[in-house]
């Protein structure tokens, strides 16, 4: 596990083809050079060349159609969709953004039993169409029960669509737009699909001021029939929310891309960077941003990864990508926020130069915490799986291996109703990672754990407690990072990581859970019991001097010049 470096990357874990598409997308990225990249977003161009390009290498064609529907060489693989995601990221988050709402507006359409328009997809997607999520709405956000869209049932057996969505990514070119509404009279909840050069189709405009097309349109009277339905009933509510579900961890992965860009970036300008009589790379609060950079963007690779493999094993008796890849979109994302404004307190005013790619993450990073739902929603998602997670492992579930392999990810497609009994999932027991672990920082994190434990069986949140989301979000937060954790270790005993960056990660994870106890302490209404088991979880990382400086000068400093962009 490393960081990305596109000038020597062989994707060596990926097939043949797979490499060359990651390949070829980075020799295109590389030769369009960063100032023209940057210039690109100051200018707000469209990105018609990267769309182009998509089109004549095939490659969302390749990458975004389930096997049996598109080119013999395409499947639904999430373990190079990940890589993909990642140089999208590293170049420009715009690139990135037209791929995620083009996988977005996919999901009704591969979740739907209409065959017929399946295969009309899978053509659109060989000539290089894009595709767009009809789900907003500007008086009701995501909240899809309140969607004023409807679609109005004719006397001929046919309908017609009224209404206006919002905030709707590539609305202005997509070939198909996967649309949510309800039927009128009934009720019921409907998908279907529109094409956004319909003449009863209206792009209104564009709600951003950014290179990215996010669109306001409104149907006045679209005609539709049966044949451009999707899903209906459940069936339309569960396709929106397993969409976003296997959707989601592409923000992580594009935040990881964000982050290491900005890291390359940084360190090569502080390392000839002299003050004070001393290189910038010198000063130990420099060093130390460095590293816990450094370390939570490692951390985050980890996670990520390793969550990939729950997604693409999960069936319907093994869920548990449920609890990870909501943590790949709100952990991951905002550990990509932390890590790239720490590098702009090392960086400060050259991170708002025009010619520096650091301009654009600064703007950028921010962006992924808060779409496909907030922060928030995802950790409200996430605290249903919490009591089981620690009081209720199931032993039979599997352990996972390295799930790296050509298969098709078909369970994403026929996952059924998964909004439903989410607090009935089950987990392996965490501590099994811990304990296969003995390393001084995960030990003290593990005694961490044990008290946040007691603190939930013996401290429980009353029941005003619970409805206070402010004082749930601090829980959550410590719930997650016992997940984060688990992940990383397994990650780190199946990739071989060094025992020192582990004991390294530690050491931020060991803060990061005395910094959550520390609010918990604070909540107004945080009880007498509640506080003194948050000053048990209070505690430092075991500080091994050597250790930091051995990884500071041969993983940190060694990067230096390994990778500018091309001009």
């Amino acid at each position: 596990m490393k960081l990305l470096n596109p000038k020597t990357e062989t994707y060596s874990h990926l097939d043949d083809e797979s490499k060359e598409i990651m390949k070829k997308t980075i020799e295109f990225f590389e030769k369009k050079g960063k100032l023209k990249i940057l210039d690109d977003d100051h200018k707000r161009v469209w990105y018609a060349d990267f769309l182009d390009f998509v089109k004549k290498e095939q490659i969302f064609a390749k990458l975004m159609t389930p096997k049996g529907y598109g080119p013999s060489n395409s499947r639904w693989d999430s373990n190079r969709i990940m890589a993909f995601n990642e140089i999208l990221g590293f170049y420009g988050l715009c690139y990135w953004y037209t791929w995620q709402v083009t996988m977005l507006g996919l999901g009704p359409i591969w979740l739907s039993k209409n065959e017929e328009i399946k295969n009309k997809t899978a053509d659109l997607l060989i000539k290089g169409e894009i595709f767009a999520f009809g789900l907003s709405e500007k008086e009701h956000g995501a909240d899809l029960i309140s969607s004023d869209m409807m679609l109005i049932p004719g006397s001929d057996g046919n309908y017609i669509a009224r209404g206006d969505k919002y905030y709707i990514g590539n609305g202005n070119k997509a070939a198909l737009v996967s649309t949510f509404g309800k039927v009128e009279g009934s009720g019921e909840f409907v998908f279907f699909a529109v094409n956004s050069q319909h003449e009863k189709y209206e792009c209104k405009q564009n709600v951003v001021t950014s290179q990215n097309y996010v669109a306001e349109y409104e149907l006045h009277d679209y005609p539709i029939t049966e044949k451009d339905i999707l899903s209906r009933g459940r069936e339309a509510w569960d396709a929106s929310l397993a969409t976003i579900a296997f959707c989601k961890f592409n923000l992580g992965w594009g935040s990881i891309g964000i982050a290491t860009h900005a890291f390359y970036e940084s360190i090569n300008h502080a390392s000839k960077r002299r003050l004070f009589n001393q290189y910038v790379t010198d000063f130990p609060h420099i060093q130390q941003l460095f590293m816990d950079s450094y370390m939570r963007l490692m951390a985050m690779k980890m996670f990520a990864s390793r969550a990939t493999d729950y997604m693409r094993t999960a069936s319907k008796t093994d869920r548990r990508y449920l609890l990870f890849n909501p943590m790949v979109k709100m952990k991951v994302t905002m550990q990509g926020e932390e890590v790239v404004h720490a590098l702009w307190d090392i960086i400060a005013a050259k991170g708002l130069n025009k010619d520096m790619y650091f301009e654009m993450a600064i703007r950028d990073i921010q962006m992924l915490p808060r779409l496909e739902g907030t922060v928030h929603v995802n950790m409200v998602l996430i605290m249903k799986f919490m009591h089981n997670y620690f009081f209720n492992p199931d032993p039979s579930l599997p352990e996972i291996p390295r799930a790296i392999g050509k298969e098709d990810d078909t369970f994403l497609f026929n996952q059924g109703a998964t909004t439903k009994g989410l607090e009935k999932l089950r987990f392996h027991d965490y501590k099994t990672a811990y304990s296969k672990c003995d390393l001084p920082n995960v030990n003290v994190f593990e005694e961490q754990i044990e008290k946040f434990k007691e603190l939930l069986d013996k401290a429980t949140p009353d029941k005003s407690q619970k409805n206070d989301i402010d004082f749930m979000l601090t829980i959550g937060e410590m719930f997650a990072l016992v997940a984060y954790g688990q992940l990383i270790l397994e990650n780190a005993s199946l990739e071989k990581i060094s025992d020192a960056v582990v004991e390294q990660i530690f050491d931020f994870m060991i803060r990061d859970f005395s910094k959550f106890a520390t609010q918990l302490y604070s909540k107004p209404t945080s009880t007498p019991d509640q506080q003194k088991i948050c000053l048990e979880i209070l505690k430092k990382p075991v500080e091994n001097k050597e250790r930091f400086q051995k990884i500071y000068k041969e993983d940190i400093l060694s990067l230096v010049d390994t990778y500018e962009m091309n001009r």
